[in-house]
């Protein structure tokens, strides 16, 4: 392709590509997100000015990782953030402009009046005429409407739902013919069915039976102050945007609720709501201790087993590294419900084993201290092989003449180990053993899977057990509370975040402390 041509397929590109933009842009903006809709416009228009320009040129190869980060790392960040200083919740789902529109379109029949229906052939359609019955009805002279209504022509050769005008009969000009047979009205109550009829003063209804349609009235009515009267009681209900609901004059909630701003009153609640506090500081605690213990245990293990297959006298080393190996390779969430069944206390294997010998069945998932017991042994077997693999590779690096002086010196395997590897070991180890606390300060897919967080506290309210975790508690009172409380789990997970900053703020000055005194 020549120069000039690849400049011309060039720009048509970029002009399509912005074309392309653009109307995603319009899309998101008629979906009324208006903020969205200018934040892709500006990632757009940056993505434009980086791929065109010459002068950013350079940056064309950084940009698709930074939008990386920025999407799938900031973005969630910040709209967690956000949503923490919000009442967001089951009960408060919608926007106030949404939820005002969810209440205004709340109907209740007029049960005072019944429309009888026929179905007349109108050309290539049909008419609907409706009467209000024999004159006999119970309905207030006032409140009765004209006695018989005829619709436009309606083309029922489908089910979507459509709204019908329709107008006094004797006013219309119009003669139906004669009435359909029930036949007819059975072959089309489908279309019928999703049929509204709007009469004169406003009012509607809607098909009751193959006879009959049922009218009804908007619920609530809008008055000027933005408040709502509720045309059934003749009460009226106004909006609390401390509350983010709408409330009547004896402070009745009345559903839908709103989002609204709430400060920081989903974190104070964490720390002075009796509710929250109780379960929030026991499972930060056992938090604490489960991942401080397993990186003890997993260290523990994964040094003692790195220094046994690192003995030259030792036969089939490679072989005994091989299964050791195993518990990392095989996928997590695979071995944790391999677990979860060996512990089973009826069909489990280990309880099968332990009866046999010892005649015991232990509830792992019923009693409190087994739960946290076998939580442990099972994450100290999917830990144990990254430091293993860890401080074999740290041996690698220490010269062999340091232990050949101190065989000279008489010292044995023990004095090998505090005297010379474990010094030498200590520094680079540290941050990674400050990383596996804080993978295991969010090991989410251990608890879920495992136990669930079960057993569940007797003497609380919320979701949350003995096994819980900080992370796995904020998922509970995100989607299994009775509130579903999505600003409150948005609160702990962003207390969660500091938190597991600061390790990793710890973890880059020892890695920098690290590499100073290399130097």
């Amino acid at each position: 392709m020549q120069p000039r041509h690849r400049r011309i397929a060039s720009r048509l590109g970029a002009a399509l590509a912005a074309l392309a933009g653009l109307a995603a842009v319009y899309e998101v903006y008629i979906a009324g997100n208006p903020v969205l809709a200018a934040a892709c416009a500006g990632g757009f228009g940056l993505a434009y000015f980086v791929y065109t320009a010459r002068r950013a040129y350079t940056f064309r190869y950084l940009f698709p990782g930074l939008a990386g980060i920025a999407l799938f790392i900031v973005l969630p960040l910040l709209y967690t953030v956000w949503i923490g200083f919000t009442n967001y919740s089951s009960r408060n789902l919608l926007t106030f402009e949404r939820a005002t529109e969810v209440l205004l379109e709340e109907v209740y029949e007029r049960s005072n009046v019944r429309y009888q229906f026929a179905l007349h052939a109108a050309g290539s359609g049909f008419r609907l005429v409706l009467h209000t019955g024999d004159e006999g009805d119970s309905a207030a002279p006032a409140e009765r409407p004209p006695a018989r209504f005829v619709s436009d022509v309606v083309p029922l050769l489908d089910t979507a739902p459509q709204r019908v005008a329709v107008q006094p009969l004797a006013a219309s000009g119009v003669v139906p013919g004669d009435a359909l047979p029930l036949k007819d009205v059975i072959a089309h109550r489908d279309a019928i069915r999703a049929i509204t009829v709007r009469f004169p003063d406003g009012t509607a209804a809607q098909m009751a039976s193959l006879r009959e349609f049922t009218p009804y009235q908007a619920l609530y009515q809008r008055n000027p102050d933005g408040s709502l009267t509720n045309r059934q009681t003749g009460e009226r209900v106004a909006p609390n945007f401390q509350t983010g609901f709408y409330e009547t004059a004896s402070g009745q909630r009345i559903q839908p609720g709103f989002r609204v701003q709430v400060g920081i009153d989903n974190y104070v609640r964490v720390f002075t709501d009796t509710k929250f506090r109780g379960p929030f500081i026991r499972v930060f605690l056992w938090t604490v201790v489960f991942a401080g213990l397993t990186v003890v245990l997993t260290a523990v293990i994964g040094m003692l087993l790195a220094e046994l297959l690192t003995w030259e006298g030792l036969r089939f080393a490679a072989v005994y590294r091989l299964l050791l190996f195993l518990p990392y390779a095989v996928p997590g969430f695979i071995s944790i419900l391999v677990f979860k069944g060996l512990f089973n206390r009826n069909f489990g294997e280990i309880n099968l084993i332990l009866d046999t010998l010892l005649g015991i069945r232990p509830n792992w998932t019923g009693n409190a201290m087994l739960a946290r017991l076998m939580i442990l042994l099972v994450n100290t077997w999917l830990g144990y092989p990254y430091i293993m693999l860890l401080c074999m590779g740290l041996q690698k690096s220490i010269s062999h003449d340091l232990y050949e002086a101190s065989a000279l010196a008489g010292a044995g395997p023990l004095t090998n180990f505090f005297q010379i590897t474990w010094p030498l070991i200590r520094k680079p180890l540290t941050p990674l053993l400050v990383s596996s606390f804080a993978f295991n300060f969010n090991n989410f897919v251990l608890i879920y899977l495992l136990t669930q967080g079960r057993p569940d506290f007797l003497d609380t309210s919320v979701p949350a057990g003995e096994t819980d975790i900080l992370v796995s508690y904020t998922y509970r009172i995100a989607f299994e509370d009775t509130g579903q409380q999505f600003g409150l789990a948005s609160a702990i997970s962003t207390l969660i975040f500091v938190m597991v900053a600061i390790l990793s703020v710890i973890n880059l000055r020892l890695t920098k402390v690290n590499a100073e005194d290399k130097r």
